[in-house]
């Protein structure tokens, strides 16, 4: 099919007027940007190029696209910028509710609300985007950065996520999912993989978030989660205060997480730097952990403990000396002195009592963990009282899962 190329070009307009006109002008041609590309997304049909040149953009309102099929393209991450620091209307930067769409070489900044969601659309590529709020963490800054929600293959490669209040790079009830070479920095959840099936997330860089990657598996959604692999990534320094809005999921994630499972199954933890997180390099937890946790309305399928999580082969070093939270704190003084620190795996202690054989879950559902300095088990379910140290209910090995292959390959 031969593509439709459109290029936003506000020509002379762009380039202001001087003395005391040019605010004026330069306002002007902003409208005029924002009315010819919103035109652009509506009139666009499969195959079209939407192409943006270089220049900050400033938008007051937020954009939306429906057509299958449409590429948008700017000049490059730090050239094209579509600025929403003065958004009136809308909620989002870019919704967009469509398939086989690809975004790539941009930036939005600044942005009422996330920055671009992608719903129910299948064959989504991500590349080279920068999302960021630049007056640095807030809690009133938007909640995601890169947020497809309900999709199904989808890629998102060589993008920045700069200080989303709730998750950088987020993917949820989705499907088939490459997450790589991104980096989100100064974000509450760098990475955040929820009620998702199949998803690979390997050679990013998770720094100064509250939590470095996160996956998730939350109740009264359209799908459980299973099968995440995270490897080949770096993740360093994750101590960021935790600046979530109250009520939303991850404001329950303490500050200094590196790499946090949640109720989700068949999860592995491999090949990665986890370096320096100040509660633990690893925390494995269930539903009943988190400060969302409420019985009532949970639909009875929905199963809160993790399961099936193999932690092997990674590079684990310092952290949990300063761990955040009153009980955390009084946990790592009890257990390990004034001067000692938590070891590179926390888990809540929270199990399937229904399910356990002489005190582990069946072989395919334990909790596997190689190669870290120990393991505490926190003992949640008794107020954390008894905790353990014990590392032999966690000497196991569990099957490798396959790498994700998504269909139709999205094109370089």
């Amino acid at each position: 099919m031969r593509k439709l190329v459109l290029t936003v070009a506000l020509g002379a307009a762009l380039a202001g007027c001087g003395g005391h006109d040019q605010p004026v002008a330069q306002s002007e041609a902003d409208s005029a940007f924002q009315a010819k590309l919103q035109q652009q997304l509506l009139d666009a049909k499969p195959g079209s190029v939407i192409e943006i040149p270089a220049g900050h953009y400033a938008l007051k309102r937020g954009l939306s696209l429906r057509a299958d099929g449409v590429t948008i393209r700017g000049a490059g991450k730090d050239k094209t910028v579509l600025s929403f620091k003065g958004q009136v209307v809308g909620p989002e930067g870019l919704l967009v509710n469509a398939s086989d769409f690809t975004i790539e070489n941009l930036a939005l900044e600044d942005t009422k609300g996330d920055a671009l969601k992608i719903n129910q659309g299948k064959n989504i590529t991500i590349r080279g985007v920068r999302v960021e709020w630049t007056g640095g963490p807030k809690t009133t800054n938007g909640a995601y950065g890169l947020y497809p929600v309900k999709t199904e293959n989808v890629l998102i490669e060589d993008s920045v996520v700069i200080g989303a209040s709730d998750a950088g790079i987020y993917v949820g009830q989705s499907r088939n999912i490459i997450v790589r070479r991104n980096r989100a920095e100064q974000n509450v959840a760098g990475i955040e993989i929820e009620n998702s099936i199949n998803a690979d997330v390997y050679e990013n860089t998770a720094t100064r978030n509250t939590g470095g990657i996160l996956v998730f598996n939350m109740p009264n959604l359209s799908q459980a989660g299973k099968a995440t692999r995270a490897f080949k990534n770096q993740v360093i320094d994750n101590n960021l205060g935790n600046f979530a809005a109250k009520g939303a999921a991850v404001a329950s994630v303490p500050a200094g997480s590196g790499v946090v499972v949640n109720s989700n199954d068949q999860v592995e933890i491999f090949d990665n730097d986890i370096v320096n997180h100040q509660t633990a390099n690893v925390i494995i937890s269930s539903y009943f952990s988190t400060n969302y946790y409420n019985t009532k309305g949970v639909a009875a399928d929905y199963n809160p403990y993790p399961k099936g999580i193999f932690v092997y082969g990674n590079r684990l070093k310092g952290g949990g000396d300063s761990p955040d939270g009153v009980d955390f704190k009084m946990l790592k003084t009890a257990v390990y002195g004034l001067t000692g620190h938590f070891p590179d795996v926390l888990w809540d202690g929270y199990a399937d009592t229904k399910t356990l054989v002489d005190g582990l879950p069946p072989a395919n559902d334990r909790i596997c963990i190689q190669d870290v300095s120990g393991v505490l088990s926190a003992d949640g379910p008794n107020g954390y009282k008894n905790p353990s140290t014990d590392t032999k209910p966690f000497e196991c090995t569990l099957p490798k899962l396959p790498a994700v292959v998504l269909e139709p390959a999205p094109k370089a």
